[in-house]
């Protein structure tokens, strides 16, 4: 009989979330994700201005925020038949890929990082060795012996204190750590480096948005005054500063964060654990032109199913057929119906809680087991965020997604199929970081030459009254967030929201069970995976920890009966 580990809450991600894992002979052989929040906004929206929906939504996520209110504005606009200004879109999609290089550098460092690093070990490293290593690696100018050897004083400063703070809640010394304590220190050095960093990225989102987080956005462009000559609007000085922060990401990215994943890829070449589904979904985003060509997109659009490269499905999320959410073993009703699909236009948010109440051992997960929909395209289910990006990309032979992965995967001296892994997963993102700070380069320069040329319109209000618009309409609003293909569906009708539905990344990796007990991302990239010690799962944070979970949207449960923040069980 299977003995099941229960992980709940997995930390060191935005929200709450619960794996339970049936092992056998030192394996996992079935896994079940489930997700402990709710997401109400949807609800909180509707009958509301859909000029305001952008406001209220971008609340689903404290991280992600502008990611939601840009999917928002998309699908109001796509409703309206709104064309904003290319400054607008150029300012848009600086401010989301901002967002993009700031969390994919954070995840890796501040929640990702330590499952592969052993922190603690970084106290036994000799810090000349350790510049020896960071200088064959990168030319970034903080890598003498001094200045490791000043971090390694600081970390244990931290140990012998007796709280280790920022460094808690890790398996430090557990038998799964491979690296040398050199570049354990490495990390570690470069981890308080990210710290100082990701606050400065997220300026440009100030900049542009007026504040950070959940900055401003309007619908048909941006509320953003471009005058390079007035000290009320976005001038020269700002300009030259968004500019300057767009050169240190690139160089953060470049000279730390990609070394530092390949770096500590080469100890775990054989941990090709996590690769889950093979099925991979994404919208596309970042277009050099019209957002509605997807043609022009830099990630492109696409489906893969079964890890076959050589067909790249076509997907239209205002199909009914493709995009489904399915609650057969999710917390929630249809019409009062248990089980069934909807297309996100026709979807509900009927929570209906028939799990457990009061304190349990483990989930009945052949029944409902999470407040977590599971979406489906097709009825296929999806993995969908950097991996699923990178692997399209290469499929579709964009050069810049091919060289960045051949390269990558040679210096490794690893094949292909390897990227479909955990390690994989987290190199993916990493690469992916690369390919968005060149964009961000690219799109600055296009827009100061728009205002070097005199065009410095970011508004268009041609149809901002509601006397213009039709008395019933829809739309769609997708973007590719961190974490992967969100989508935002809207209904309009007598110039108020309708219905309202978002289908978060998250919602497609980590799905419960559907209508044919298909299983999701988490479960799927979870079984086969090898526990070294049951008691201390670090396994499991590894490949969970790979897909950057975010499950914090609106409303949470809390035990007020018991005040346990953290446990795991065992049989």
């Amino acid at each position: 009989m299977a003995e099941r580990i229960v992980v709940d809450p997995v930390t060191r991600i935005e929200g709450h979330l619960r794996i339970e894992a049936d092992m056998e002979n030192g394996f996992i052989k079935d896994a079940y994700s489930s997700g402990t929040a709710i997401r109400g906004l949807e609800l909180i929206v509707q009958n509301r201005d859909p000029r305001d929906v952008w406001a209220y939504v971008q609340r689903i996520c404290g991280v992600c925020t502008s990611t939601h209110a840009l999917a928002a504005i998309r699908s109001v606009e796509d409703a309206l038949g709104i064309r904003v200004p290319r400054n607008a879109h150029l300012i848009r999609d600086l401010m989301n890929a901002a967002v993009m290089l700031h969390d994919h550098v954070v995840h890796f460092y501040h929640l990702h990082a330590f499952d592969w690093v052993d922190v603690v070990s970084a106290l036994k490293a000799d810090p000349t060795q350790t510049s020896i290593i960071a200088q064959s690696i990168s030319n970034w100018p903080k890598s003498s012996p001094g200045y490791f050897k000043d971090v390694q004083q600081k970390v244990q400063k931290v140990v012998d204190s007796g709280q280790l703070g920022i460094f808690a809640n890790g398996y430090w010394g557990h038998k799964s750590y491979k690296l040398p304590p050199e570049v354990n220190l490495l990390a570690v050095a470069h981890y308080l480096e990210a710290l100082d960093w990701q606050k400065e990225i997220v300026k440009i989102q100030t900049i542009f948005g007026g504040k950070n987080p959940h900055p401003h956005y309007v619908v048909g462009g941006m509320a953003t005054p471009l005058d390079i000559n007035s000290d009320n609007g976005i001038h020269a000085e700002r300009l030259s500063h968004v500019s300057q922060l767009i050169d240190e990401a690139i160089a953060f990215v470049n000279q730390v964060y990609i070394p530092d994943v390949i770096a500590i890829a080469s100890f775990y070449k054989d941990w090709t654990f996590g690769g889950g589904l093979n099925n991979y979904l994404s919208y596309g985003d970042f277009s050099t032109g019209d957002i509605n060509d997807v043609n022009l997109y830099r990630m492109p659009r696409g489906v893969i199913l079964n890890g076959d490269l050589n067909t790249i499905h076509e997907v239209n999320p205002k199909d009914p057929e493709q995009v489904k959410e399915f609650i057969d073993h999710s917390w929630y009703t249809y019409d009062g119906q248990a089980s069934g699909g909807k297309h996100p236009w026709e979807g509900q948010t009927n929570m209906h809680y028939t799990g457990p109440k009061g304190a349990y051992e483990t989930l009945d997960t052949k029944d409902k087991y999470s407040w977590i929909k599971a979406p489906r395209w097709k009825e296929q289910p999806m993995e969908t965020g950097p991996l699923a990006r990178m692997i399209i990309g290469y499929a579709a032979g964009k050069d810049d997604y091919r060289n960045s992965i051949d390269t990558s995967l040679s210096k490794l001296g690893l094949p292909f199929s390897a990227l479909q892994s955990a390690l994989g997963r987290t190199l993916a993102r990493a690469l992916e970081a690369g390919l968005v700070g060149d964009w961000m380069r690219s799109d600055m320069n296009a827009l100061l030459s728009n205002i070097r040329n005199g065009d410095q319109i970011t508004f268009d209000k041609t149809k901002w009254d509601p006397s213009s618009w039709p008395s019933q309409t829809k739309g769609v609003g997708w973007i590719e967030a961190p974490r992967g293909a969100l989508g935002h569906w809207v209904r309009i009708e007598n110039g108020k929201t309708k219905n309202y539905q978002a289908v978060v990344p998250t919602t497609w990796n980590a799905s419960p069970r559907d209508h044919k007990n298909q299983i999701g991302a988490y479960e799927a990239a979870l079984r086969g995976t090898p526990i070294i010690d049951p008691n201390n799962p670090l396994e499991i944070l590894r490949v969970v920890h790979s897909f950057d979970p975010c499950l914090a949207c609106a409303v949470h449960l809390t035990d007020l009966q018991d005040d346990r923040m953290t446990e795991i069980r065992i049989g």
